[in-house]
């Protein structure tokens, strides 16, 4: 079967990793439906689509496949689509005066690229420079996991979590880089497996080339050590 012009229009801006907005693209009536019932409808179709490749559903290993998916889908890895889940990112004043620059590096990434629904996996490096608030160490890991945890390309991903960090922190004055290899490319289409791809945005302060230069080498320390 001939694909028709959009078909393959939109595989072309899969494949050319096109993003359209900073903003995840959601409908209005995104929420209408429960958990629960967004978890019976995608079980129904991930039926079909495995029964549609010709699996026999009948078969032990494969029966409860839909319903398991359809909760990893709704509960695990797109769970970052629910404002419920935002988390709470509590700042606090910054008594103790610390006016450099703080560095959370080797944050675990885990999302999943839209255009082919495959897995994103890397690091993040997330930095900020109080203006007299800080935020809770574990809050930029946090805030990371739930914008990794949708739908995603990696230049939305690593600006949303600048801008949720610099509305909770009140300040320009914060950076992220990732760095992640992508399964659409590592495993599908030109099957390179040694790429990844690194995006940044610098805010503030850090668009200053001595203080982008302080956060580089910040990265490149050799902090590995057991626990």
């Amino acid at each position: 079967m001939k694909l028709n012009n959009d078909t393959e229009e939109f595989d072309a801006l899969g494949n050319d990793h096109i993003g359209t907005s900073a903003d995840t693209p959601m409908r209005e009536d995104a929420f209408k439906l429960t958990n629960d019932e967004k978890i019976d409808i995608i079980k129904d179709d991930v039926r079909h689509i495995m029964e549609t490749l010709g699996l026999d559903l009948s078969d032990d290993s494969l029966n409860g496949t839909p319903l398991r998916v359809a909760k990893m889908f709704v509960k695990e890895i797109f769970s970052g689509l629910s404002p419920e889940k935002r988390p709470n990112a509590s700042t606090f004043e910054n008594k103790y005066k610390y006016g450099e620059m703080l560095v959370e590096k080797n944050i675990t990434v885990y999302s999943t690229c839209e255009h082919h629904l495959l897995p994103i996996v890397g690091k993040a490096h997330v930095a900020y420079i109080s203006n007299g608030t800080v935020v809770g160490l574990s809050k930029m890991n946090r805030i990371v996991d739930y914008y990794a945890k949708r739908p995603q390309v990696q230049e939305r991903l690593t600006i949303q979590i600048v801008r949720e960090l610099q509305k909770a922190l009140n300040t320009l004055d914060v950076a992220c880089i990732i760095d992640a290899k992508h399964l659409c490319v590592n495993s599908r289409g030109i099957r390179d497996v040694e790429s990844s791809t690194v995006t940044s945005e610098f805010g503030g302060k850090f668009k200053d080339k001595a203080v982008r230069k302080e956060f580089l080498d910040y990265i490149k320390l050799d902090t590995s050590f057991n626990i």
